[in-house]
């Protein structure tokens, strides 16, 4: 990057984010009762100064962080009433007191102490969701451009070891706004900001900035030039078909280095059957706080293979963290298709109500173990990959899947060359119960001579194989000795078991034929 284009990019930056700003603020006034009447006043007010592009995509911005404020105060809406409701319920019950599930009672405080705190937490939370209902009834919304961490540091530079220039020139490159949505039919898919196939960017400047334009139109070209590493095939068939980009650019201040960002809206994919996609078997995972366990299974149910593991770390930053959860699903999805499945079960988990202090009271560890488990987002990003793979994934009940994988499966497939944990067998009851089956292994045959001859009741079969033992239902009746034949409860068909001749419990008669005496 040139003096001239940083210059250029940081005033343009700093315009247009101070036009986004006014405009978040028009739009918070007018509350719920905004309309497309209001929007349209305020999409002129900024043509004028900028452009009908420049003013579309800021409008839009607003737009969005508008909602995405509202969706956040309905969620801590709902968060603190449940916390009130499930602090006055344990606060109406005696000290000491167990919970009954039954009952639906929950468990009382420990000590007299702990009570006197929460019932001080309960009135901060009540005043809080005042507050809170105040806002959501008025449509206020609180926004700090910049980011409130930030806003929060300027008042701490000392403990973070900033200087008051280094500080601000953060927060300026963090409320910059250098964003353009892309339109197909235009060149390169974006008027605004356009990146030809040969990384050259320039971007049309606002009516008030026409002075810095060094290209015809009003349009500024940078001397770098613009290479993405990441889907660059696809971002060049998009411009090249003249199909729509979204470009943002931002300015890194920690690493002194501009990055432009590209998306674009893919094609929803055709959802497939379940049938279609399990019918070549499952990668059955199962969701761990260090490690993705994941083990192949066919469609019967049968596990195939060794089982695998993708370790990530959870610790550091959230750009750590997420690029750790990205590197293993990605090498998840290549084991997928590697194997030849596809489809991938998961659980489907939710750890949203027991990361509160009440669900496991003084369990710190526990609670900070479940809060930093990234359920959501893992599964967010997992369908997101997926889906670029076209491989399906399909989301089960996580009750029990460890309990009765670890009871059924860890044992059974451990031997004195492979050792199977908890999470591998886990991953075999998700796997399964994806599949349709149930969980639990059938059991070996018995010992010879106690029911007609071992061999026929093996450790997996398949739904439609004749020889496998069905249930046998027992019809209501008197408990005593004397049963008839048939009602008993392990008289089921007994043709269908692997017998020479006809089962003994038939309704005709039976006669012992007589020996051929040619012997």
């Amino acid at each position: 990057m040139s003096d001239a284009d940083v210059a250029v990019l940081a005033e343009v930056g700093v315009f247009l984010g101070a036009l986004a700003a006014g405009d978040l603020a028009t739009r918070v006034r007018h509350g719920p009762e905004h309309d497309a009447a209001g929007w349209a006043v305020r999409k002129r007010e900024l043509t004028g100064v900028s452009s009908a592009r420049w003013a579309g995509s800021i409008t839009k911005a607003t737009h969005d962080q508008w909602a995405l404020s509202r969706r956040g105060q309905a969620a801590e809406l709902g968060w603190l009433r449940g916390q009130i409701a499930s602090i006055e319920a344990r606060l109406a019950r005696p000290l000491g007191a167990k919970a009954d599930r039954r009952a639906g009672l929950a468990r009382g405080y420990a000590t007299r102490a702990e009570w006197h705190a929460k019932s001080r937490r309960l009135h901060t939370l009540q005043n809080r969701l005042t507050k809170a209902e105040a806002d959501w009834a008025a449509g206020r919304i609180h926004v700090v451009r910049g980011g409130k961490r930030l806003a929060h540091l300027r008042h701490h530079l000392d403990q973070a070891g900033l200087s008051k220039e280094v500080w601000r020139e953060r927060w300026r490159a963090a409320r910059m706004f250098l964003t353009a949505d892309g339109e197909s039919g235009k060149r390169f898919g974006n008027e605004t900001i356009r990146v030809t196939d040969t990384g050259r960017l320039s971007l049309r400047l606002p009516a008030a900035l026409a002075r810095l334009a060094n290209a015809p139109h009003g349009r500024y070209l940078l001397d770098a030039t613009v290479a993405f590493t990441h889907r660059s095939r696809e971002w060049l068939e998009r411009i090249t078909d003249n199909r729509a980009v979204a470009y943002r650019i931002h300015h890194d201040v920690v690493r002194g280095r501009w990055y432009v960002t590209a998306s674009w809206q893919r094609t929803p994919t055709p959802v497939l059957p379940l049938e279609a996609a399990l019918a070549r078997g499952v990668v059955g995972v199962d969701m761990n706080n260090d490690h993705l366990a994941a083990w192949r299974l066919d469609s019967h149910g049968n596990p195939v293979g060794e089982p695998r593991r993708f370790f990530y770390d959870l610790t550091g930053t959230a750009a750590h963290r997420d690029a750790q959860i990205r590197h293993a699903l990605t090498r998840l999805l290549h084991h997928t298709r590697a194997t030849g499945a596809a489809a991938i079960a998961i659980e489907n988990l939710d750890f949203t109500d027991g990361r509160c202090r009440e669900k496991h009271g003084r369990n710190k560890r526990f609670r900070r173990l479940i809060a930093r488990f990234p359920t959501a987002k893992l599964r967010a990003r997992l369908v997101a990959m997926a889906a670029e793979q076209n491989i399906a994934v399909v989301a089960v009940d996580p009750a029990y899947t460890s309990r009765w994988g670890a009871q059924h499966w860890q044992k059974p497939l451990t031997s004195s060359t492979r050792k199977v944990s908890r999470h591998d067998a886990a991953s075999i009851a998700i796997g399964r119960r994806a599949l349709g089956h149930s969980i639990r292994r059938r059991t070996a045959p018995p010992p010879a001579h106690r029911s007609d001859e071992q061999g026929h009741r093996t450790a997996q079969a398949e739904p439609t194989t004749q020889e496998r033992e069905g249930s046998r239902p027992r019809i209501p009746g008197p408990r005593t000795g004397c049963v008839p034949p048939g009602r008993g409860a392990k008289a089921g068909d007994q043709n269908t078991q692997h017998r020479s001749g006809r089962s003994a419990e038939q309704p005709q008669s039976w006669r012992q034929d007589s020996l051929p005496l040619s012997l």
